[in-house]
């Protein structure tokens, strides 16, 4: 008797989105919230969409010029999607499609203004409480991410951000605020979004200014810092279980996918290498030690990266439940790579891969590579994954209150079905899926809302001109069927 092909996601598998309050939520000067890195980071219009170092570098000088500035179309963070103001509405329209889980952060700086006050923001703590029970009124999981890019900048300008210890304590003591508060509310905990980025953009993950460090080794302040994270990790994954033994705690990381750009062995090595340079953050979190790749890597490049007693017994201790991570693109590498064309990718510039097509930033779509991500991320973890950003940042237009948004739905399509091979193929034991960007939100590569990624579309431009009033695209509808059927629609003549 022939086996039953099943043609649907399994029971239980959670559909929803995300985003990050630096990038949604606005209100940045609003109850009792405190400035974060992000309120100070403004875009660069005139530079290369593609140019994402450009993009980022920011120095001592421009954050004090932001500290005294109110603007809020030079720095697009501060007004974001105005969710502080919309959260309501947005929830609604979530639950509308049918979300099964809604992946948000939590500002650190609306909690702890500064970072190391004595005492938390109330308001800040009553807004979360708030949109929590708004999600669960639907019947939405919140998946909270407890750093997405949010260190207050007090941490920068007194404390030269994660590189100086003592964030280690006040972390801990903002953890210990959020996940008390919210042991009933929140199941799923993510402790930093994108670990590994830190080596991509040090201000925006890290607090860390070049400017700040003259004369040190910047890639070891770098490592310094990461080295902190990872024992605030372990330690807030420590204490979310002992607040709720029930909650499961979970790394993300970006998941930069390498091809070799040709068979050359050389290329294949370059591949590997750059593959290990990725996973060694993620390594740390799952296993509870350095790999032995970046442990050789700073014995090899000299980087001195000072320890306390008891961190890697504090590591090996409390390893995360599960691994998250984004996913948008992957890229090809090869040992010499003049004369080859180059395109962006998600925080990095990469060889073109002549088979796949682009997006209008230059980010190759690449449905296979989610299924082969998945596939690498569960043989090399065995641990429950959880896809928790993927989108396709676009030029949408609003023509007559609409959007045709085709595109995304054919982009969604096509990684969705990868999905379910990886799942039902290849066994992986993915949890769930959150787009990114769910609702038109300020991009964190340009810091463009024109860069849009939503079902539901915000009218505000670069610049946060607009009526901030939503608009659902024709995606809207697709993905709620996505969800209502688990995946079946896919597979319907």
């Amino acid at each position: 008797m022939e086996e039953m092909k099943v043609t649907k996601f399994p029971e239980g598998f959670l559909w929803g989105g995300a985003v990050a309050a630096n990038q949604y939520e606005g209100g940045w000067n609003e109850g009792g919230k405190g400035v974060s890195v992000s309120d100070c980071a403004r875009h660069h219009l005139d530079v290369d969409v593609q140019d994402y170092a450009k993009q980022n570098e920011i120095s001592t000088k421009e954050i004090l010029e932001a500290m005294k500035s109110d603007d809020t179309s030079l720095y697009p963070k501060r007004h974001g999607s105005d969710g502080y103001h919309h959260y309501k509405e947005d929830i609604k329209l979530f639950a509308e499609m049918g979300f099964k889980v809604f992946r948000l952060s939590i500002a650190w700086s609306r909690i702890f203004p500064n970072g190391d006050d004595k005492e938390p923001n109330e308001e800040g703590l009553k807004f979360y409480d708030d949109i929590f029970d708004e999600c669960h009124k639907y019947g939405i999981e919140p998946l909270v991410t407890m750093s997405h890019y949010e260190p207050p900048i007090n941490l920068v300008l007194n404390y030269n951000g994660w590189y100086d210890r003592e964030i280690i304590d006040m972390f801990v003591k903002y953890v210990n605020v959020i996940t008390d508060r919210y042991k009933d509310k929140v199941k799923y905990w993510l402790t930093f979004n994108e670990v590994d980025s830190m080596i991509r953009h040090p201000y925006t993950t890290g607090g860390l200014v070049r400017d700040r460090f003259e004369g040190k080794n910047f890639t070891e302040v770098i490592f310094q810092a990461m080295h902190h994270q990872f024992v605030a990790s372990a330690l807030a994954t420590k204490i979310a279980h002992e607040k709720n033994p029930n909650c499961k705690v979970g790394c993300m990381l970006t998941k930069l996918t390498y091809y070799p750009y040709t068979c050359k062995p050389e290329d294949v090595l370059q591949a590997q290498q750059d593959m290990r340079s990725t996973y060694c953050y993620s390594d740390t979190q799952v296993f509870g030690e350095y790999p032995a790749y970046l442990l050789t890597k700073f014995k090899n490049e000299g980087l001195n990266i000072k320890m306390e007693e008891r961190d890697l017994e504090i590591m090996k201790k409390y390893p995360v439940d599960f691994v998250s991570f984004s996913y948008y693109s992957s890229s090809c590498v090869a040992k010499d790579d003049a004369g080859l064309k180059k395109t962006a990718a998600n925080t990095n510039i990469a060889i073109k891969n002549p088979y796949i097509p682009s997006s209008d930033w230059g980010w190759q779509i690449d449905p296979i590579g989610l299924r082969v991500s998945l596939v690498d991320l569960y043989d090399r973890y065995r641990k429950p994954l959880f896809i928790v950003e993927n989108g396709l940042g676009a030029k949408d237009e609003l023509i007559d209150g609409k959007v045709d948004d085709q595109y995304r739905i054919d982009y969604f399509d096509a990684h969705f079905r990868e999905m379910y091979n990886a799942i039902y193929v290849d066994g992986v034991d993915l949890m769930g899926y959150t787009s990114w960007g769910c609702i038109d939100l300020v991009s964190e590569s340009t810091k463009q809302m024109s860069k849009r990624y939503g079902f539901i579309y915000v009218d505000a431009d670069d610049l946060g001109n607009g009526t901030y009033k939503r608009y659902k695209k024709k995606s809207f509808d697709w993905y709620k069927h996505v969800i209502e059927t688990n995946g079946a629609c896919l597979f319907e003549d």
